[in-house]
C-alpha cells in the first residue's frame, strides 16, 4: 500500500503552497486569500526511493459556519484516510486557539503527526518556534514553503517513518476515460460528481462558486476505470471580478482540454442561456466529445419541460451530434444513463478509420454533391485518410482545396459523421492541395537542335 500523508491546519498557513512544492506541480491554486482550498486534492510524490500520496485540504478554524462547515468535514475525512499528518501552523501569526483545537483533534484520533511552522522567513527560529511546543506534538519543523527553506529536512524526517519500496512499484492502473463536468455556477456539477461516485467527495453547498479548483478523481465502475473532473463554474466575462475566480476559470478551461469527454450541465429550471452556448462552443473548439445533461429536471411542470425541449431543438442544432439527457443529480434520476453516452462518445472519438473507407465516403459525397467551381475550374477532391483522433481528423487531398467554401466543409463533416456512425464527438476535415512538381521552375533556355544533321567529313 502506498502511504498517505495529509496537510492540515488553519486557513492560509501555506498548505497548498507546500502541496505544490512537494508534488513539483502547480495543481493547487495559491493566493493570499483565506479559505481558498475547499475540496480534498490528491497528488503523488516520488522522492528518492519513497513514494506516497499527498492530500491538500481546506482550512479548519473551529468557528465554521455555512460552507466552512462542509469544508472542515472534507479535512476531517482526509485525516481519517491519512497514515501521517503534517499539521501546519503560521510562524507569523503565532499560536492560536484554532491550533489548540486542531492539535486536540489529532491526538484524539491517534494519528502520527508532525508539526510544521511555515512562513519562518525573516524571523529568528528559536523565538518563533518556542510557543508551538505547548501543543505537545514533539519537534517543530521550521519551513518556508514558497522558497523551499527547511522543506527537505522536514520531509526526510517524515520519510524515516515510511519504508522504501523494496521492489519497483507496478505500473499504475489506467486512468480510463477522463470526464470533465462543466457548466455555469450553481447548476449542480458537484452534486452530480458525488452522485456518480456514490460518496460526498467534493463540497456541495447552495452558493454559486463553491468549487474553485479542478478536482481529478479516479474510480472504477463495474470493472471500468474512469477519471472524473469536477470544475469551477464559468460565468460571463463581465461578471468575473475576483482574481481567484479568474484562476478557477483558467483551471476549468485546462480541464476541458485535458478531458476525453465533457459533460455539460445545464440548469433545466432556467433553460438554455447564452453562457451555456458559449461553453458548448469552447468544447467544440477544443475538439472534445460532448454529452449534455439538463439537471434539476424533477419537479418541473410539464409545460416548462416542453418549453425547454423546444428551446433545445431550436438552439442546439449546431451540436446535433451530442446526446442529451434529462437528469436529477440530487435524486439520481437518469444519472446512470450518462455512462452509456460517455462510452459511445469516447469510442467515436478514438476509433481508427481506414483510408480506403474514408476515400469511398468522400467519393460518394462528391458524386452526390460536387464542390463548386472557382474561376471556371472545378475543385477536385481525390482521396482522404485519418489525421488524428479525439477529435477525429480527416485529411482530404485534392486541387484548389484552400478555396473550399465553409458550407461545403460542413457538408463533408456531416457526411463523414453519418457514414462512420459517430455520436457525441465533433469531426474536423482538413485539406491538402496536390503540388505541381514543376511549379516555380524556370523553363530551360537550351537551344533547339536542328532537325537536319550536319554532313560528315568525306561524305557526299
Amino acid at each position: 500500500m502506498i502511504p498517505v500523508i495529509a496537510l492540515v491546519g488553519r486557513p492560509n498557513v501555506g498548505k497548498s503552497t507546500m502541496f505544490n512544492r512537494l508534488t513539483r506541480s502547480r495543481d493547487a491554486i495559491v493566493a493570499n486569500y483565506s479559505g481558498l482550498t475547499r475540496d480534498r486534492k490528491y497528488g503523488e510524490v516520488q522522492l528518492d526511493d519513497h513514494r506516497f500520496i499527498l492530500i491538500d485540504t481546506g482550512g479548519i478554524s473551529g468557528e465554521e459556519e455555512g460552507i466552512d462547515t462542509v469544508m472542515a468535514g472534507q479535512s476531517l475525512q482526509a485525516i481519517e484516510e491519512a497514515d501521517i499528518v503534517l499539521f501546519m501552523v503560521s510562524a507569523r501569526d503565532g499560536l492560536t486557539a484554532a491550533d489548540y483545537m486542531i492539535a486536540k483533534e489529532l491526538r484524539q484520533r491517534g494519528k502520527k503527526t508532525y508539526l510544521v511552522a511555515n512562513k519562518i522567513d525573516g524571523m529568528d527560529p528559536d523565538i518563533a518556534l518556542a510557543p508551538f511546543y505547548e501543543l505537545g506534538l514533539g519537534e517543530v519543523f521550521a519551513t518556508t514553503a514558497t522558497h523551499g527553506r527547511g522543506v527537505k529536512s522536514m520531509v526526510e524526517s517524515v520519510l524515516e517513518q515510511i519504508p522504501p519500496a523494496a521492489e519497483p512499484e507496478q505500473e499504475p492502473a489506467p486512468k480510463g476515460i477522463k470526464m470533465a463536468i462543466v457548466g455555469r455556477p450553481n447548476v449542480g456539477k458537484s452534486t452530480l460528481v458525488n452522485r456518480m461516485l456514490g460518496e460526498d467527495r467534493v463540497v456541495v453547498y447552495d452558493l454559486p462558486g463553491t468549487t474553485r479548483d479542478s478536482i481529478y478523481i479516479q474510480y472504477e465502475r463495474f470493472g471500468k476505470a474512469y477519471t472524473i473532473i469536477d470544475t469551477a463554474g464559468v460565468r460571463r466575462r463581465k461578471n468575473v471580478s475576483l482574481a481567484v475566480e479568474k484562476f478557477s476559470i483558467v483551471k476549468t478551461l485546462q480541464a476541458i482540454g485535458d478531458a476525453n469527454v465533457v459533460i455539460l450541465v445545464i440548469d433545466a429550471s432556467e433553460g438554455v442561456v447564452e453562457q451555456d452556448l458559449h461553453l458548448m462552443g469552447t468544447v467544440i473548439e477544443q475538439g472534445r466529445a460532448l454529452v449534455v445533461a439538463l439537471n434539476k429536471w424533477d419537479g418541473l411542470e410539464d409545460s416548462h419541460k416542453q418549453y425547454v425541449k423546444n428551446e433545445i431543438d431550436r438552439r442546439l442544432r449546431f451540436v446535433d451530434f451530442a446526446n442529451i439527457h434529462y437528469i436529477s443529480a440530487l435524486h439520481g434520476t437518469g444519472v446512470g444513463d450518462l455512462y452509456k453516452s460517455v462510452e459511445q462518445a469516447y469510442q467515436s472519438a478514438t476509433d481508427k478509420m481506414s483510408t480506403s473507407f474514408l476515400t469511398q465516403i468522400l467519393q460518394d459525397a462528391v458524386s452526390e454533391h460536387q464542390p463548386p467551381m472557382i474561376n471556371g475550374r472545378r475543385i477536385k477532391l481525390r482521396y482522404a485518410h485519418a489525421g488524428g483522433n479525439n477529435p477525429p481528423v480527416i485529411v482530404v487531398h485534392g486541387n484548389q482545396t484552400a478555396k473550399v467554401p465553409a458550407h461545403y466543409v460542413r457538408y463533408l463533416e456531416k457526411t463523414f459523421r453519418r457514414a462512420l456512425n459517430l455520436r457525441g464527438t465533433p469531426v474536423r476535415v482538413e485539406f491538402k492541395s496536390s503540388e505541381n512538381p514543376f511549379s516555380g521552375k524556370k523553363k530551360s533556355q537550351a537551344p533547339v537542335r536542328s532537325a537536319r544533321r550536319a554532313p560528315r567529313k568525306g561524305s557526299r
